[in-house]
């Protein structure tokens, strides 16, 4: 991932949060008045059904290869204990297995980027989160009165519903977004989906989508979890106001 965004000449930083670190890479091009917040997958965080990982980071920088096709000022905000730190105090298998989307990351997550953002006047945010990325855009974009828009991307947006398709134990520690109350009608929602999603059904959004005012799916026929979302992003991007 270092290596990643040094490619793309970001700048890495070490965010406080809550209780953790986090690692930001930003983009500062672009005008001040909005701010776009790339979120990332779950990354590895079982190496098998019964393995957990020490080290959940993605092995595919998915959302920093598409914050790379961005003009604005953007930054990738890293989850608790990914990407290096996962030998920081207070650092457990838990935040990255059943409590991967829990209140304690969020909370970290949010105290992340209000550290990044510091005392200036807040712009508009607009969160882009892929896979379980997208999860956490929904719970982040509710906490922030200055988000306008959430676009997920193959975006995991019904915790119970998909644990139950794929047979696993429910993340009962995770904030499910199918649960919690709908996002203001202020934000506008856009949710992109793959018809040969495995991981993801396309199907597993109806629940979370009955509950917004402003929701909007659009169905990619032939994409999976994840191809091929680079080859549309700048026209997913030309329909930011």
């Amino acid at each position: 991932m270092d290596a990643r965004a040094a490619e793309s000449n970001l700048v890495r930083e070490i965010l406080q949060g809550k209780g953790y670190r986090h690692i930001g890479y930003v983009s500062r091009r672009g005008d001040a008045d909005v701010l776009h917040v790339y979120l990332g997958g779950d990354g590895t965080p079982w190496l098998r059904r019964h393995r957990v990982s020490t080290d959940p980071t993605p092995r595919r920088a998915v959302m920093l290869e598409l914050m790379d096709m961005d003009r604005a000022r953007s930054i990738y905000l890293g989850r608790p204990c990914y990407h290096g730190l996962a030998n920081d105090a207070g650092c457990t298998p838990w935040l990255w297995t059943h409590g991967r989307y829990s209140a304690a990351v969020v909370d970290s997550m949010e105290a992340a980027l209000r550290s990044h953002l510091g005392s200036a006047p807040t712009p508009r945010l607009r969160f882009f989160g892929y896979s379980g990325g997208g999860t956490l855009a929904v719970l982040l974009a509710a906490r922030f009165p200055e988000a306008d828009t959430v676009v997920t991307v193959a975006g995991n947006l019904d915790l119970d519903a998909w644990a139950q398709h794929h047979g696993y134990s429910a993340l009962a520690d995770s904030l499910d977004p199918a649960s919690r109350p709908p996002l203001a009608r202020s934000v506008r929602q856009l949710h992109l989906v793959g018809g040969r999603d495995t991981r993801v059904p396309a199907a597993l959004i109806e629940r979370y989508l009955k509950r917004q005012p402003r929701g909007e799916v659009i169905l990619f026929p032939d994409f999976d979890h994840s191809c091929c979302w680079r080859e549309i992003w700048p026209s997913v991007l030309a329909r930011m106001p």
